[in-house]
């Protein structure tokens, strides 16, 4: 009978973390294929978003297209790299993340709702990553 070493925080938060991990992952993959079809769409139909009031951040909304359609790809690679148990994934993953709730706040006067659930799962993403001890381990239990 083989005894494990690996350090426990508690079975029920070791558990959450590495469910978040998860979690982050798939929803950075999901985050990147909408930010690469948000920049499509920005790049294609500029009248697709509407404008909401006067904004001190202003761009053209093709240059939002390709803003998001970059980010969404790096961000589809980092969530692939997260799902992997790559460290760069996760160094990654929070970075981009906090890079996504800055242009996020950029965007709000042209998708309001979508933006600020978009920070709202980045600031989850930052969570789970940030929280995760075990995280690249090959045996976390």
């Amino acid at each position: 009978m083989s005894q494990n070493t690996a350090p426990r925080r508690g079975g029920n938060a070791m558990a959450w973390a590495t469910g978040g991990t998860l979690f982050a992952g798939v929803l950075m993959l999901v985050t990147g294929f909408l930010d690469i079809f948000q920049g499509i769409v920005g790049i294609a139909e500029d009248d697709v978003y509407t404008h909401i009031g006067d904004y001190v951040f202003k761009f053209d909304l093709t240059t939002w297209g390709w803003i998001h359609l970059i980010l969404g790809v790096i961000i589809a690679v980092a969530g692939f790299g997260i799902l992997k148990g790559a460290e760069w994934g996760r160094v990654a993953g929070i970075a981009l993340a906090s890079l996504n709730i800055l242009f996020q706040f950029l965007f709000l006067p042209y998708q309001p709702w979508w933006a600020l659930f978009s920070m709202a799962i980045s600031i989850f993403v930052i969570w789970a990553l940030a929280t995760d001890e075990g995280y690249g381990a090959s045996e976390k239990y």
